[in-house]
């Protein structure tokens, strides 16, 4: 499949969502135009924050090609990825993000994805959500503990 086919199928997945009760996000991941992974937005069906399409479509690529890395896949989605699903795709290395819809797109439908990007600008003690540092010392030993390790498996 070609890039508009495959950013066609997102936005049709985006509009199944709406017609079945999620939101109105689509996103597939593909490799040399196959699609590996295709998910639309189940957060209000699943009671879960997290499962916007981006995430939902990379936990099933991850599950289908048993890798956490996805070099070499692309992910075509219906609108410019959240904060979450940004980071998402970052730690799962895809290669290139395609989008439709933009952040602004999105705000005007009560998604103000916006304010989080702004939010990560600020100094924690600066953001909306109040954020206090707690027991830093003791957990500096996990930390520790992986630096040394000699059997993790880095990602």
């Amino acid at each position: 499949m070609d890039k508009k086919e495959l950013m066609r199928r997102a936005i049709v997945l985006s509009e199944e969502s709406v017609k079945h009760g999620g939101g109105p996000f689509g996103a597939v991941i593909a490799r040399n135009g196959e699609i590996v992974a295709e998910a639309s937005n189940s957060v209000t069906i699943d009671h879960d924050p997290t499962a916007h399409a981006e995430v939902n479509a990379i936990r099933k690529a991850t599950s289908k090609l048993q890798n956490f890395d996805l070099e070499g896949c692309e992910i075509y989605t219906s609108c410019e990825p959240c904060p979450m699903c940004l980071g998402a795709i970052y730690w799962a290395h895809l290669d290139k993000i395609y989008y439709a819809n933009d952040r602004k797109d999105a705000a005007k439908i009560g998604f103000d994805d916006d304010f989080i990007y702004q939010e990560i600008g600020l100094k924690p003690a600066d953001r909306h959500k109040p954020m206090e540092i707690l027991l830093r010392d003791e957990a500096l030993k996990a930390f520790r503990m992986w630096d040394e390790s000699t059997e993790k498996t880095e990602y």
